[in-house]
């Protein structure tokens, strides 16, 4: 039940989004000559499937729908993780035939280049989406009480699961078990080379992870495992994938550890001494809340929101200091974790905690963003049970159309009606493999935080520029909608295979740009000329 105290809250959120007080405009001071830092990955969004979808393996047969591949190409070019503490109770049986249990059991070919196939049987998807949710369940409940039991996946799962990631236009990334060891303490790598040998076989071409949170195995299967020893473990499967030409140049990812407390700090630095050199990029996870906890008050908090800067920076100065010019990843992340939080990580407020870690981490030097998590159990996904898109699906979408690689430095002149640290202003060069734009135009995505409507004024150099507004608003039921208007137009699939075109609202020169209370935007400045995207 919920209080009386945060019923009167989310009363007075929901209100503001109506707010229609206008304070003065701030001045933005935009910075388009440099850039303070590499271009971003190409995949620099990008999203997760967890492991824990093979729990039961014929689970795995909902990626053959055709609307979740068609809303994953909207993302595309991005990475697939399969990974997450399932991967680790996950073996590798190269010998049956299907991994499709109990009493669905169908026979699909599996070939690389076949992305428009039926669905499978009908009946059979109506009967896993009719049990699915108590299969949810069982998965949020064996993640609670950290009792993970062992799964059989086949060679039926790996074809299923490559074949999504391909024909949506995502590159996979396995996570492989670690879990598996010798008396020794050293990790076995044997049931992963026979994993490898048939990924290898049937030409998939695809990049490795070895293990889950590994500060955390003690408490999920009672093995400690220090982060030396888990160095030397990646220095093996390096080792192992330089047997295969087609893997040699394939990436490898790692540790996947936990929030840098300091007992994981120190795991992350003796794994970098120990096997850093193994690597491509260093991984490690994020979540601001805990979903059983999480509130209304926590999405749109600053103070929250202000916590991933000293941990990414605490990331960053560990890896310079060790293996210093290795990337850093997110390589799993969302808002509230314990899977998320039920009618609030999967509506329109959770946005807020969503776009300012894709532009602080882009400003501060993360080179991937893993959505944690595309489909699956839980509240925090970008695609509901239902294969129907969340607004961080939407959200994500227009971020991938419209923000380019390129990060600029975006501020705004301050004053006594400005609360600096509820207006969120984030700058980069325009994506312009979306034709409607070209080198030189800048993408400024902000968020206004205040009880009241915030207007802002482009730099009097950019007065004279069009600007496309692409104003991201919630539907009915306000801060907690689970649809989302751009622009005033509620976004929805055309049909299964069909993303509704993302059309701006042109500005004409010298408008102001406005966000209502508690929303987010973007803006397009046009012919912008900004050296630093030419």
């Amino acid at each position: 039940m919920y209080t009386l105290a945060y019923i009167v809250f989310l009363l007075g959120a929901l209100l503001k989004v109506s707010n229609n007080v206008l304070e003065p405009p701030v001045e933005l001071q935009l910075h388009l000559k440099t850039s303070n830092r590499s271009p971003l990955n190409a995949r620099f969004l990008s999203v997760t499937i967890d492991a824990s979808l093979a729990s039961e393996p014929k689970y795995i047969a909902f990626l053959e729908s055709q609307k979740l591949i068609t809303l994953s190409r909207g993302l595309s070019p991005a990475f697939l993780r399969f990974g997450g503490t399932k991967s680790d109770f996950l073996f590798f049986d190269p010998i049956r035939n299907t991994s499709i249990e109990d009493d669905i059991t169908w026979d699909l070919p599996i070939k690389q280049d076949v992305c428009h196939r039926s669905n499978g049987p009908p009946c059979v998807q109506q009967k896993l989406w009719f049990q699915w949710p108590t299969q949810e369940q069982v998965i949020l409940k064996e993640a609670f009480s950290n009792t993970y039991k062992n799964t059989t996946i086949t060679k039926h799962t790996i074809d299923l699961l490559y074949r999504f990631a391909n024909c949506s236009g995502l590159h996979l990334i396995f996570g492989l078990n670690a879990l598996v060891r010798d008396k020794n303490g050293q990790w076995n790598s044997s049931n992963a080379k026979l994993l490898i040998d048939y990924c290898d076989f049937k030409k998939y071409n695809l990049s490795w992870e070895l293990g889950n949170e590994p500060n955390s195995f003690k408490k999920k299967s009672g093995q400690y495992i220090d982060g030396s020893q888990l160095g030397k473990d990646f220095i093996t499967l390096h080792e192992l994938l330089q047997k295969y030409s087609r893997y040699r140049t394939s990436g490898l990812f790692g540790p996947d550890i936990g929030q840098p407390k300091k007992a994981t700090q120190k795991m992350l630095k003796s794994f970098l001494k120990a096997g850093g050199e193994a690597i491509d990029s260093v991984t490690w996870h994020h979540y601001y809340v805990d979903g059983r906890t999480a509130s209304v008050k926590d999405c749109i908090n600053p103070t929250i929101l202000d916590t991933l800067s000293s941990e990414i920076r605490t990331v960053l100065r560990l890896v310079n200091e060790i293996v210093p010019g290795k990337l850093v990843w997110l390589g799993e992340t969302s808002s509230a974790y314990g899977g998320g939080s039920p009618g609030l990580t999967n509506t329109y407020i959770d946005g807020f905690m969503w776009l300012d870690k894709l532009g602080l981490s882009a400003k501060l030097g993360i080179d991937v963003v893993m959505r944690q998590a595309l489909f699956g159990a839980g509240s925090y996904n970008l695609v509901d049970s239902d294969f129907e898109p969340l607004p961080d699906y939407w959200l994500s979408l227009v971020f991938k159309n419209l923000v380019g690689s390129v990060v600029l430095h975006a501020t705004f002149r301050s004053s006594k009606n400005v609360n600096v640290e509820n207006l969120r202003v984030y700058l980069h060069c325009t994506n312009i493999d979306n034709t409607k734009y070209k080198a030189g135009d800048v993408t400024l995505f902000a968020m206004n935080l205040n009880n009241h409507t915030q207007e802002m004024q482009l730099p009097s150099y950019l007065s004279g520029k069009f600007v496309d507004e692409y104003l991201l608003l919630p539907g009915e039921g306000g801060l907690l909608s689970r649809t989302v208007l751009l622009n005033g137009q509620v976004l929805k699939m055309v049909d299964e295979k069909t993303l509704p075109a993302l059309n701006g609202k042109q500005l004409d020169p010298g408008s102001l740009l406005t966000l209502p209370s508690m929303s987010f935007g973007f803006f397009v400045v046009k012919s912008a000329m900004a050296s630093a995207c030419l």
